[in-house]
């Protein structure tokens, strides 16, 4: 099978590339480069450089590479702009993606894998995230992530594909320093970019019904996002008539000051102390996946545990921070 990978070339993609080139998958990846970069990708893996908006690009793609199955990752991801640029989060998640899906259907493509987000559920006041938890998002990003699960769902009744969204939660580490992750908008990097600037680490809201008032998440392991994509991609190959929606966490939670604490111990940096910040607004006490459907549907579950993630991220920012 040949699978076709939009934005393959970024912290994610590469990481899925990785996991089905070790699996003897054939690969070939789309991607525009605004925030990938081509030296991510294993030697041999042919790059595309062109936006999932494009038509004549994905049909030639599509065509020239004889392509089984897509799995589509390109997408913008960040909430706050998505709050900002509402109309420019639609037009490159939900546009890209019907234009996407309308280039396999016609294309005769019977496997389309989507990553969504845990972003879909918003504020679930539960303690573990089903995939049968309401799903109430809080921003345009998020609304776009459930839009397209919508969207896939639909033009897989439709056309016959074989589907799965996967939704992720908080996502950290790297499988080698080279592929880690570039941006500063997660906890791990904004921490590692504090202590790395002599700053205290920033805590926002120490008040909360947690057992230590900060909040808690599900943190998963890039690798393991990864290994979860190869698992599903065998199994739309497999069976034609899947329609999966998937979380993919470790079901364990871990609290903000947990995270900080175990960062400073990793990066030999712990001093200055953190500071407690207001609340940031949006932010829920608990958010932590139900991690049953997915090991029960793909016989997949997480390997890296927190310190192994934080480990490896390390490792990556100081490749691209090197230190005195």
């Amino acid at each position: 099978m040949t699978w076709m990978i939009t934005g393959g070339a970024g912290y994610i993609g590469s990481h899925v590339v990785k996991a089905l080139v070790d699996g003897g998958e054939q690969v070939v990846v789309l991607d525009d480069l605004s925030t990938g970069d081509p030296a991510r990708l294993p030697e041999g893996v042919r790059l595309e450089r062109g936006t999932v908006l494009d038509r004549d690009v994905l049909d030639r793609v599509l065509r020239e590479n004889d392509v089984d199955g897509v799995i589509h990752i390109a997408a913008k991801k960040q909430v706050g702009e998505s709050v900002e640029r509402p109309l420019h989060y639609y037009r490159e998640n939900v546009e890209g993606l019907r234009t996407v899906l309308e280039a396999a259907a016609e294309a005769g493509v019977r496997r389309f894998l989507f990553s969504s987000s845990a972003a879909v559920y918003g504020m679930p006041d539960v303690d573990l995230v089903t995939e049968q938890t309401e799903c109430l998002p809080m921003s345009p990003y998020g609304e776009t992530k459930l839009a397209g699960e919508w969207l896939v769902s639909a033009v897989g009744k439709a056309h016959g594909m074989a589907t799965a969204s996967l939704r992720y939660f908080n996502v950290a580490g790297a499988a080698t320093p080279e592929l880690g992750d570039p941006g500063i908008f997660n906890l791990v990097p904004m921490v590692f970019e504090r202590l790395t600037d002599g700053k205290a680490p920033l805590i926002f809201g120490d008040d909360y019904a947690t057992p230590d008032g900060t909040c808690v998440r599900d943190y998963i392991h890039v690798e393991d996002i990864a290994t979860a994509h190869l698992a599903a991609a065998r199994r739309l190959a497999a069976d034609p008539d899947a329609a999966l929606i998937l979380n993919i966490g470790r079901g364990e939670g871990a609290s903000v000051a947990e995270m900080v604490d175990i960062i400073r111990d990793v990066t030999g940096i712990t001093e200055p102390a953190p500071e407690v910040a207001p609340r940031r607004a949006g932010d829920p006490a608990r958010v932590v996946a139900s991690a049953e459907l997915i090991t029960k549907e793909l016989d997949w579950s997480a390997r890296h545990d927190i310190r192994a993630m934080i480990t490896s991220a390390w490792e990556g920012w100081l490749l691209r921070h090197p230190r005195d």
